[in-house]
């Protein structure tokens, strides 16, 4: 099983959220169309995929989120540049 670690921010790219899932597509699906309506992704219309990463092991990746979470903005944004200079939304890129 793909477990993925993924970081979303608005369409103005003020607001990161950084979470874990195993089907990044329907978890991408819930936070476009704001199932949950109480949510930080709705509350800030956080909707955008600028970075994800993939692993097999879901210890490593919950691992992984706990890191991203505790940096510093700075360095969460440049691991975004690093694979995404332009910060491009990816979710067209997840749906093969």
């Amino acid at each position: 099983m793909q477990y993925y670690v993924y970081i979303l921010t608005n369409k103005s790219n003020q607001v990161l959220y950084t979470g874990v899932t195993n089907d990044l597509v329907r978890r991408m699906y819930e936070h476009r169309h704001h199932l949950d309506a109480d949510s930080f992704t709705a509350k800030y219309k956080v909707t955008k995929l600028v970075h994800f990463e993939h692993t097999n092991d879901v210890r490593a990746a919950i691992q992984r989120e706990k890191q991203i979470k505790s940096w510093s903005r700075a360095r969460k944004d440049d691991l975004i540049t690093q694979s995404n200079p332009t910060w491009d939304d990816l979710y067209n890129s997840i749906l093969g």
